[in-house]
């Protein structure tokens, strides 16, 4: 099985709440050395078996992270494709 992943971050200009709360506590849970956290998002497509992640379907994935899945005027985005274990080399 081959599935796509798209993985959304906020842009490094853009505050992070969120990563700013986990960053605060932190050492309060005795960890230390960590000096920034960002907060993101990971949307796994799996693809059906016999499609291909060729050049047509990425194009596709890369446009439905562009108007669903991230909003571009305040998160980066990028797309790539993983191997599940039992479709042979990852």
């Amino acid at each position: 099985m081959t599935r796509v992943v798209v993985d959304v971050m906020l842009k490094p200009e853009i505050l992070d709440p969120q990563g700013q709360a986990v960053l605060s506590a932190l050492p309060r849970l005795g960890v230390s050395g960590i000096v920034g956290v960002r907060q993101g998002k990971r949307f796994e497509l799996e693809l059906a078996d016999g499609v291909e992640p060729d050049g047509a379907v990425l194009a596709r994935v890369e446009h439905l992270a562009a108007t669903l899945l991230a909003n571009p005027v305040i998160e980066d985005y990028e797309v790539r494709v993983e191997r599940t274990a039992d479709s042979g080399a990852r």
